[in-house]
Protein backbone atom coordinates (compact mmCIF):
# COMPACT_ATOMS: atom_id res chain seq x y z
CA UNK A 1 0.00 0.00 0.00
CA UNK A 2 1.48 3.35 -1.54
CA UNK A 3 -0.10 5.36 1.06
CA UNK A 4 2.24 8.23 0.56
CA UNK A 5 0.88 8.39 -3.24
CA UNK A 6 -2.67 7.87 -1.85
CA UNK A 7 -2.83 10.76 0.07
CA UNK A 8 -1.32 13.18 -2.67
CA UNK A 9 -3.74 12.01 -4.93
CA UNK A 10 -6.96 11.98 -2.70
CA UNK A 11 -9.88 14.13 -3.70
CA UNK A 12 -10.53 14.47 -0.22
CA UNK A 13 -6.65 16.06 0.87
CA UNK A 14 -8.13 19.16 2.93
CA UNK A 15 -10.41 17.04 5.69
CA UNK A 16 -9.12 13.38 5.72
CA UNK A 17 -5.79 11.24 6.30
CA UNK A 18 -6.32 7.65 4.65
CA UNK A 19 -4.39 5.14 6.61
CA UNK A 20 -5.97 1.91 5.02
CA UNK A 21 -7.31 -0.08 2.42
CA UNK A 22 -10.11 -2.50 1.83
CA UNK A 23 -8.96 -6.10 2.26
CA UNK A 24 -8.43 -6.02 -1.82
CA UNK A 25 -6.76 -2.49 -1.85
CA UNK A 26 -9.15 -0.88 -4.66
CA UNK A 27 -10.73 1.63 -1.89
CA UNK A 28 -8.10 3.39 0.31
CA UNK A 29 -10.15 5.06 2.87
CA UNK A 30 -10.39 7.46 5.89
CA UNK A 31 -11.85 6.56 9.43
CA UNK A 32 -15.54 5.03 8.98
CA UNK A 33 -15.24 4.93 5.41
CA UNK A 34 -17.19 2.27 3.54
CA UNK A 35 -16.64 0.48 0.00
CA UNK A 36 -19.62 1.17 -2.48
CA UNK A 37 -18.11 -0.45 -5.72
CA UNK A 38 -19.94 -1.59 -9.01
CA UNK A 39 -18.28 -2.93 -12.03
CA UNK A 40 -19.05 -2.36 -15.91
CA UNK A 41 -18.58 -6.32 -18.08
CA UNK A 42 -16.41 -4.27 -20.91
CA UNK A 43 -16.27 -7.98 -22.99
CA UNK A 44 -20.56 -6.13 -23.63
CA UNK A 45 -18.98 -3.71 -25.78
CA UNK A 46 -17.32 -5.29 -28.04
CA UNK A 47 -18.73 -5.24 -31.66
CA UNK A 48 -17.61 -7.96 -34.03
CA UNK A 49 -14.85 -10.13 -31.74
CA UNK A 50 -12.19 -11.35 -33.60
CA UNK A 51 -12.63 -9.63 -36.71
CA UNK A 52 -10.69 -7.36 -38.32
CA UNK A 53 -13.25 -4.99 -37.73
CA UNK A 54 -13.83 -5.93 -34.19
CA UNK A 55 -14.14 -2.48 -32.41
CA UNK A 56 -15.55 -1.02 -29.07
CA UNK A 57 -18.69 0.72 -28.68
CA UNK A 58 -17.81 3.84 -26.93
CA UNK A 59 -21.13 5.60 -27.33
CA UNK A 60 -22.87 2.56 -25.61
CA UNK A 61 -20.52 2.31 -22.56
CA UNK A 62 -20.58 5.87 -22.31
CA UNK A 63 -24.53 5.52 -21.67
CA UNK A 64 -24.09 2.77 -19.27
CA UNK A 65 -21.72 4.97 -17.46
CA UNK A 66 -24.39 7.39 -16.96
CA UNK A 67 -26.86 4.55 -15.50
CA UNK A 68 -24.68 3.18 -13.36
CA UNK A 69 -23.57 6.15 -11.42
CA UNK A 70 -26.89 7.00 -10.67
CA UNK A 71 -27.53 3.83 -9.48
CA UNK A 72 -24.67 3.84 -7.08
CA UNK A 73 -25.50 7.52 -5.57
CA UNK A 74 -29.08 6.12 -5.26
CA UNK A 75 -26.97 3.20 -3.26
CA UNK A 76 -25.96 5.62 -0.95
CA UNK A 77 -29.47 6.58 -0.06
CA UNK A 78 -30.09 2.73 1.02
CA UNK A 79 -26.49 2.44 2.21
CA UNK A 80 -27.92 0.42 5.68
CA UNK A 81 -24.09 0.87 7.70
CA UNK A 82 -23.84 -0.59 11.18
CA UNK A 83 -22.58 2.86 12.69
CA UNK A 84 -23.49 6.31 12.75
CA UNK A 85 -20.41 7.10 11.71
CA UNK A 86 -20.28 5.10 8.92
CA UNK A 87 -23.17 6.60 7.54
CA UNK A 88 -22.33 9.93 8.07
CA UNK A 89 -19.24 9.39 6.47
CA UNK A 90 -20.64 7.61 2.94
CA UNK A 91 -23.74 10.36 3.36
CA UNK A 92 -21.63 13.56 4.01
CA UNK A 93 -18.92 12.98 0.96
CA UNK A 94 -21.01 10.39 -1.33
CA UNK A 95 -18.02 8.50 -2.50
CA UNK A 96 -18.33 5.11 -4.81
CA UNK A 97 -16.14 3.43 -6.77
CA UNK A 98 -17.39 2.85 -10.28
CA UNK A 99 -15.27 0.46 -12.52
CA UNK A 100 -14.98 -2.25 -15.02
CA UNK A 101 -14.50 -6.25 -15.04
CA UNK A 102 -12.94 -8.48 -18.11
CA UNK A 103 -10.40 -6.30 -19.33
CA UNK A 104 -8.36 -9.21 -20.75
CA UNK A 105 -10.80 -10.85 -21.86
CA UNK A 106 -12.00 -7.73 -23.71
CA UNK A 107 -8.71 -6.67 -25.15
CA UNK A 108 -8.67 -10.79 -26.83
CA UNK A 109 -11.91 -10.07 -28.26
CA UNK A 110 -10.79 -7.04 -29.90
CA UNK A 111 -7.49 -9.27 -30.57
CA UNK A 112 -4.86 -7.22 -28.78
CA UNK A 113 -2.44 -8.80 -26.58
CA UNK A 114 -2.56 -7.72 -23.04
CA UNK A 115 0.36 -5.74 -21.92
CA UNK A 116 1.37 -4.09 -25.25
CA UNK A 117 1.82 -0.52 -26.43
CA UNK A 118 -1.55 -1.02 -27.51
CA UNK A 119 -3.17 -2.41 -24.61
CA UNK A 120 -1.74 0.28 -22.51
CA UNK A 121 -3.41 2.95 -24.90
CA UNK A 122 -7.04 1.13 -24.43
CA UNK A 123 -6.54 0.61 -21.11
CA UNK A 124 -6.10 4.56 -20.64
CA UNK A 125 -8.69 5.50 -22.66
CA UNK A 126 -11.54 3.21 -21.38
CA UNK A 127 -10.39 4.56 -17.49
CA UNK A 128 -10.24 8.02 -18.72
CA UNK A 129 -14.30 7.44 -20.82
CA UNK A 130 -15.21 6.06 -17.19
CA UNK A 131 -13.80 9.20 -15.32
CA UNK A 132 -14.91 12.12 -17.65
CA UNK A 133 -18.83 10.43 -18.21
CA UNK A 134 -18.89 9.79 -14.36
CA UNK A 135 -17.91 13.75 -13.05
CA UNK A 136 -19.88 15.00 -15.78
CA UNK A 137 -22.99 13.12 -14.27
CA UNK A 138 -22.15 14.10 -10.99
CA UNK A 139 -22.17 17.43 -11.85
CA UNK A 140 -25.92 17.03 -13.81
CA UNK A 141 -26.97 14.88 -10.33
CA UNK A 142 -25.19 18.25 -7.85
CA UNK A 143 -28.02 20.04 -9.82
CA UNK A 144 -31.08 17.80 -9.88
CA UNK A 145 -30.75 16.61 -5.68
CA UNK A 146 -27.80 19.06 -4.54
CA UNK A 147 -23.64 18.16 -3.82
CA UNK A 148 -22.18 15.91 -1.38
CA UNK A 149 -22.50 18.24 2.12
CA UNK A 150 -18.66 18.22 1.97
CA UNK A 151 -18.46 20.81 -1.03
CA UNK A 152 -20.85 23.68 0.93
CA UNK A 153 -18.78 23.24 3.52
CA UNK A 154 -16.38 25.75 4.84
CA UNK A 155 -12.44 24.76 5.31
CA UNK A 156 -10.36 27.09 7.48
CA UNK A 157 -6.54 27.96 5.79
CA UNK A 158 -4.47 26.34 8.55
CA UNK A 159 -0.30 25.72 8.15
CA UNK A 160 -1.33 22.19 7.79
CA UNK A 161 -2.60 22.89 4.62
CA UNK A 162 -0.27 25.59 3.08
CA UNK A 163 2.31 22.49 3.84
CA UNK A 164 0.17 20.11 1.61
CA UNK A 165 -0.38 23.07 -1.10
CA UNK A 166 2.12 26.16 -0.80
CA UNK A 167 -0.30 27.76 -3.70
CA UNK A 168 -2.96 28.32 -1.72
CA UNK A 169 -0.73 31.20 -0.47
CA UNK A 170 -1.19 33.07 -3.60
CA UNK A 171 -4.83 33.58 -3.14
CA UNK A 172 -5.36 32.98 0.30
CA UNK A 173 -4.04 33.49 3.86
CA UNK A 174 -4.36 31.82 7.21
CA UNK A 175 -7.79 31.48 8.63
CA UNK A 176 -9.50 32.16 5.43
CA UNK A 177 -12.76 29.82 5.10
CA UNK A 178 -12.89 28.32 1.70
CA UNK A 179 -15.21 25.99 0.64
CA UNK A 180 -14.64 22.44 0.24
CA UNK A 181 -16.19 22.13 -3.70
CA UNK A 182 -13.19 25.27 -4.46
CA UNK A 183 -10.21 23.05 -2.37
CA UNK A 184 -11.68 19.78 -4.13
CA UNK A 185 -12.03 21.28 -7.65
CA UNK A 186 -8.91 23.80 -7.80
CA UNK A 187 -6.62 22.31 -5.60
CA UNK A 188 -6.83 18.17 -5.47
CA UNK A 189 -3.94 16.55 -7.72
CA UNK A 190 -6.61 14.45 -9.40
CA UNK A 191 -8.61 16.93 -10.39
CA UNK A 192 -6.04 19.22 -11.84
CA UNK A 193 -5.74 16.36 -14.43
CA UNK A 194 -9.05 16.14 -15.33
CA UNK A 195 -9.15 19.98 -15.74
CA UNK A 196 -6.31 19.51 -18.99
CA UNK A 197 -9.34 17.36 -20.65
CA UNK A 198 -12.27 19.07 -19.29
CA UNK A 199 -11.30 22.35 -17.74
CA UNK A 200 -15.21 24.04 -17.98
CA UNK A 201 -16.52 20.56 -16.30
CA UNK A 202 -13.79 21.62 -12.95
CA UNK A 203 -15.33 24.95 -13.10
CA UNK A 204 -18.57 23.76 -12.47
CA UNK A 205 -17.64 21.38 -9.69
CA UNK A 206 -16.25 24.64 -8.24
CA UNK A 207 -19.24 26.39 -8.91
CA UNK A 208 -21.80 24.05 -8.23
CA UNK A 209 -20.37 20.97 -6.57
CA UNK A 210 -20.31 17.09 -6.80
CA UNK A 211 -22.89 14.78 -6.06
CA UNK A 212 -20.04 12.65 -4.84
CA UNK A 213 -16.15 13.34 -3.77
CA UNK A 214 -15.34 10.32 -5.13
CA UNK A 215 -16.32 8.59 -8.54
CA UNK A 216 -14.19 5.38 -9.68
CA UNK A 217 -12.38 2.22 -8.63
CA UNK A 218 -11.52 -0.97 -9.98
CA UNK A 219 -12.24 -4.02 -7.77
CA UNK A 220 -10.83 -7.64 -8.00
CA UNK A 221 -14.54 -9.02 -9.50
CA UNK A 222 -13.47 -13.03 -9.01
CA UNK A 223 -17.28 -13.53 -7.83
CA UNK A 224 -18.92 -12.02 -10.48
CA UNK A 225 -16.53 -12.18 -13.09
CA UNK A 226 -17.55 -16.08 -12.36
CA UNK A 227 -20.88 -16.38 -12.06
CA UNK A 228 -22.62 -13.36 -14.15
CA UNK A 229 -19.84 -12.59 -16.91
CA UNK A 230 -19.45 -16.38 -18.31
CA UNK A 231 -15.53 -16.46 -16.47
CA UNK A 232 -14.65 -12.94 -17.86
CA UNK A 233 -11.05 -11.58 -16.79
CA UNK A 234 -11.05 -10.46 -13.05
CA UNK A 235 -11.16 -6.65 -13.50
CA UNK A 236 -8.30 -4.78 -14.78
CA UNK A 237 -6.43 -8.40 -14.96
CA UNK A 238 -5.85 -10.77 -17.77
CA UNK A 239 -7.82 -14.51 -18.05
CA UNK A 240 -5.82 -16.26 -15.20
CA UNK A 241 -5.38 -19.03 -17.35
CA UNK A 242 -7.78 -19.82 -20.78
CA UNK A 243 -8.26 -23.62 -19.22
CA UNK A 244 -7.58 -23.55 -14.84
CA UNK A 245 -9.36 -25.18 -12.11
CA UNK A 246 -10.99 -22.99 -9.57
CA UNK A 247 -11.26 -24.12 -5.90
CA UNK A 248 -14.73 -23.87 -4.62
CA UNK A 249 -16.61 -24.50 -1.30
CA UNK A 250 -19.43 -26.76 -1.64
CA UNK A 251 -22.23 -27.35 0.65
CA UNK A 252 -21.76 -30.57 2.12
CA UNK A 253 -18.17 -31.23 0.81
CA UNK A 254 -15.90 -31.77 3.61
CA UNK A 255 -12.70 -30.06 1.31
CA UNK A 256 -12.99 -27.66 -1.48
CA UNK A 257 -14.62 -29.30 -4.97
CA UNK A 258 -11.92 -28.58 -7.78
CA UNK A 259 -13.94 -27.46 -10.83
CA UNK A 260 -13.10 -27.21 -14.62
CA UNK A 261 -13.45 -23.71 -15.72
CA UNK A 262 -12.32 -21.96 -19.39
CA UNK A 263 -12.30 -18.35 -20.11
CA UNK A 264 -14.87 -16.17 -21.61
CA UNK A 265 -12.28 -15.68 -24.69
CA UNK A 266 -11.81 -19.58 -25.45
CA UNK A 267 -15.39 -20.14 -25.53
CA UNK A 268 -16.71 -17.27 -27.54
CA UNK A 269 -13.91 -18.31 -29.98
CA UNK A 270 -14.78 -21.52 -29.89
CA UNK A 271 -18.36 -20.43 -30.35
CA UNK A 272 -17.98 -18.18 -32.95
CA UNK A 273 -14.47 -19.33 -34.68
CA UNK A 274 -13.12 -22.58 -34.26
CA UNK A 275 -14.91 -25.22 -32.27
CA UNK A 276 -11.33 -27.14 -31.71
CA UNK A 277 -9.23 -24.89 -30.25
CA UNK A 278 -7.45 -24.72 -27.46
CA UNK A 279 -4.56 -23.54 -25.44
CA UNK A 280 -0.98 -25.50 -26.34
CA UNK A 281 -2.37 -27.26 -28.75
CA UNK A 282 -0.29 -29.56 -30.66
CA UNK A 283 -2.33 -28.91 -34.05
CA UNK A 284 -1.16 -25.62 -35.68
CA UNK A 285 -5.27 -25.77 -36.73
CA UNK A 286 -6.62 -25.29 -33.12
CA UNK A 287 -4.23 -23.08 -32.04
CA UNK A 288 -4.94 -19.59 -30.68
CA UNK A 289 -3.83 -16.79 -31.49
CA UNK A 290 -1.21 -14.53 -30.17
CA UNK A 291 -3.79 -12.28 -28.61
CA UNK A 292 -4.96 -14.99 -26.08
CA UNK A 293 -2.90 -14.15 -23.37
CA UNK A 294 -2.57 -15.31 -19.51
CA UNK A 295 -1.37 -13.86 -16.48
CA UNK A 296 1.87 -15.72 -16.36
CA UNK A 297 2.68 -14.46 -19.84
CA UNK A 298 2.63 -11.02 -18.75
CA UNK A 299 5.70 -9.83 -17.11
CA UNK A 300 5.78 -7.45 -13.95
CA UNK A 301 6.45 -4.65 -15.51
CA UNK A 302 3.63 -4.90 -17.97
CA UNK A 303 1.13 -5.59 -15.41
CA UNK A 304 2.37 -2.55 -13.36
CA UNK A 305 2.74 -1.09 -16.62
CA UNK A 306 -1.30 -1.42 -17.47
CA UNK A 307 -2.26 -0.61 -13.65
CA UNK A 308 -0.47 2.75 -14.49
CA UNK A 309 -2.11 3.21 -17.28
CA UNK A 310 -5.70 3.10 -15.55
CA UNK A 311 -4.41 4.72 -12.24
CA UNK A 312 -3.90 7.96 -13.66
CA UNK A 313 -7.59 8.50 -14.16
CA UNK A 314 -9.05 6.34 -11.02
CA UNK A 315 -9.76 8.49 -8.78
CA UNK A 316 -9.58 5.78 -5.44
CA UNK A 317 -7.59 2.88 -6.16
CA UNK A 318 -7.69 -0.46 -8.09
CA UNK A 319 -6.95 -3.89 -7.07
CA UNK A 320 -4.74 -6.11 -8.94
CA UNK A 321 -2.26 -9.16 -8.60
CA UNK A 322 0.70 -9.29 -10.35
CA UNK A 323 2.28 -13.37 -10.36
CA UNK A 324 5.17 -14.42 -10.57
CA UNK A 325 7.44 -17.33 -10.61
CA UNK A 326 8.11 -19.42 -7.82
CA UNK A 327 11.54 -19.51 -8.10
CA UNK A 328 11.89 -15.47 -9.22
CA UNK A 329 15.47 -13.94 -7.67
CA UNK A 330 14.57 -11.13 -4.99
CA UNK A 331 16.16 -8.62 -6.59
CA UNK A 332 13.98 -8.70 -8.96
CA UNK A 333 10.96 -9.22 -6.89
CA UNK A 334 11.84 -6.29 -5.05
CA UNK A 335 11.76 -4.06 -7.82
CA UNK A 336 8.51 -4.92 -8.99
CA UNK A 337 7.72 -2.89 -5.99
CA UNK A 338 10.07 0.18 -6.70
CA UNK A 339 8.54 0.15 -10.36
CA UNK A 340 5.13 0.56 -8.93
CA UNK A 341 5.96 3.54 -6.44
CA UNK A 342 7.91 5.47 -9.84
CA UNK A 343 4.70 4.61 -12.08
CA UNK A 344 2.30 6.34 -9.59
CA UNK A 345 0.37 3.15 -8.31
CA UNK A 346 -1.62 3.67 -5.34
CA UNK A 347 -0.84 -0.31 -4.01
CA UNK A 348 0.72 -3.04 -5.63
CA UNK A 349 0.16 -6.70 -5.03
CA UNK A 350 2.06 -9.83 -5.86
CA UNK A 351 1.65 -13.53 -6.01
CA UNK A 352 3.94 -16.44 -6.12
CA UNK A 353 2.37 -19.84 -5.96
CA UNK A 354 3.77 -21.82 -2.96
CA UNK A 355 1.68 -25.10 -1.83
CA UNK A 356 3.41 -25.73 1.32
CA UNK A 357 2.07 -21.56 2.71
CA UNK A 358 -1.41 -21.78 0.77
CA UNK A 359 -3.22 -23.42 -2.36
CA UNK A 360 -5.26 -21.14 -3.77
CA UNK A 361 -8.18 -20.33 -5.28
CA UNK A 362 -7.15 -20.64 -8.86
CA UNK A 363 -4.75 -23.04 -9.77
CA UNK A 364 -3.24 -24.29 -13.23
CA UNK A 365 -2.77 -27.96 -14.14
CA UNK A 366 0.77 -28.14 -14.74
CA UNK A 367 1.26 -26.63 -11.30
CA UNK A 368 -0.87 -29.44 -9.80
CA UNK A 369 1.36 -31.62 -11.73
CA UNK A 370 4.26 -31.00 -10.82
CA UNK A 371 3.33 -30.25 -7.50
CA UNK A 372 3.46 -33.34 -4.76
CA UNK A 373 1.97 -33.88 -1.09
CA UNK A 374 2.89 -36.14 1.72
CA UNK A 375 0.43 -37.52 3.78
CA UNK A 376 0.88 -39.32 6.74
CA UNK A 377 -1.42 -42.73 7.14
CA UNK A 378 -2.69 -43.97 10.48
CA UNK A 379 -0.07 -47.11 10.40
CA UNK A 380 3.08 -44.57 10.23
CA UNK A 381 3.35 -45.11 6.68
CA UNK A 382 3.70 -42.47 4.11
CA UNK A 383 1.92 -41.71 0.86
CA UNK A 384 3.11 -39.47 -1.95
CA UNK A 385 0.49 -38.04 -4.61
CA UNK A 386 0.56 -35.53 -7.48
CA UNK A 387 -1.95 -32.29 -6.43
CA UNK A 388 -4.22 -33.64 -9.21
CA UNK A 389 -3.99 -37.54 -8.46
CA UNK A 390 -7.89 -38.52 -7.28
CA UNK A 391 -8.17 -39.56 -3.74
CA UNK A 392 -11.08 -41.20 -2.13
CA UNK A 393 -11.45 -40.46 1.66
CA UNK A 394 -13.94 -40.47 4.14
CA UNK A 395 -16.62 -40.90 1.72
CA UNK A 396 -15.98 -38.79 -0.72
CA UNK A 397 -14.02 -38.27 -3.48
CA UNK A 398 -10.71 -35.00 -3.42
CA UNK A 399 -8.16 -33.78 -5.62
CA UNK A 400 -5.16 -34.38 -3.25
CA UNK A 401 -3.98 -30.85 -3.48
CA UNK A 402 -7.41 -30.11 -1.64
CA UNK A 403 -7.16 -33.00 0.96
CA UNK A 404 -3.89 -31.80 2.25
CA UNK A 405 -4.58 -28.07 2.64
CA UNK A 406 -7.82 -28.91 4.28
CA UNK A 407 -5.97 -31.01 6.62
CA UNK A 408 -3.11 -28.96 6.99
CA UNK A 409 -5.37 -25.84 7.43
CA UNK A 410 -7.89 -27.94 9.67
CA UNK A 411 -11.23 -26.93 7.73
CA UNK A 412 -11.45 -30.43 6.53
CA UNK A 413 -15.11 -31.48 7.23
CA UNK A 414 -15.88 -27.48 9.02
CA UNK A 415 -16.63 -25.74 5.26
Amino acid sequence: LLIDHANEMNNNWFCEQLRASNPCGEQILPPHGACLLGSINLVKFVDQPFANQAAFNWDKFRAVIKVFTRMLDNVVELNGLALPQQRHEIEHKRRHGLGFLGLGSTLALLGIPYGSPASIAFTEEVSKELALTGWREGVKLAREKGAAPIFDEEFEITPALLRLRPELADRYKLGDKVKGKILHAHYSRYMQKITEEDPKLVEEIAEHGCRFTHHSSIAPTGTISLSLANNASNGIEPSFAHHYARNIIREGKKSKEKVDVFSYELLAYRQLINAESKPNSDDPKNQLPNYFVASDQVTPEQHVEVQAAAQKWIDSSISKTINVPSDIPFDEFKNIYLYAHEQGLKGCTTFRYNPEVFQGVLVKEEDLQNTQYQFQLEDGSSVTLKGNDKVFYDGEEHSAANLYDALKEGYYGKL
